[in-house]
């Protein structure tokens, strides 16, 4: 018996994930960082890492309005902090 395969796309929303501006904003961070001109915000260190070059420009990009995904990171944080206390209360004697 031959059963079909269902493909698995996502729907997609429509629109944009990211605004133009917003990859303006990483193109020149990218630029910035090729010429070696990007500097870090509060270290004030040259930037050698492509993921932080997009960090800074998706950053700035949030600053100033653009559409731009929320940081996922800020999710992942939350979430793995209640689990860390339950694990630490179920050791106590």
């Amino acid at each position: 018996m031959a059963t079909k395969k269902s493909s698995s796309h996502k729907k997609s929303s429509g629109g944009r994930k990211y605004s133009p501006k917003a990859q303006k904003k990483v193109a020149r961070a990218m630029r910035e960082k090729k010429s070696g001109t990007l500097k870090s915000g509060r270290s004030g260190k040259k930037v050698t890492s492509r993921k932080q070059a997009i960090a800074i420009g998706l950053s700035e990009a949030r600053r100033e309005g653009a559409k731009v995904p929320k940081k996922k990171s800020a999710a992942k944080k939350s979430s793995s902090g209640k689990s860390r206390g339950k694990k630490a209360s179920s050791k106590k004697k």
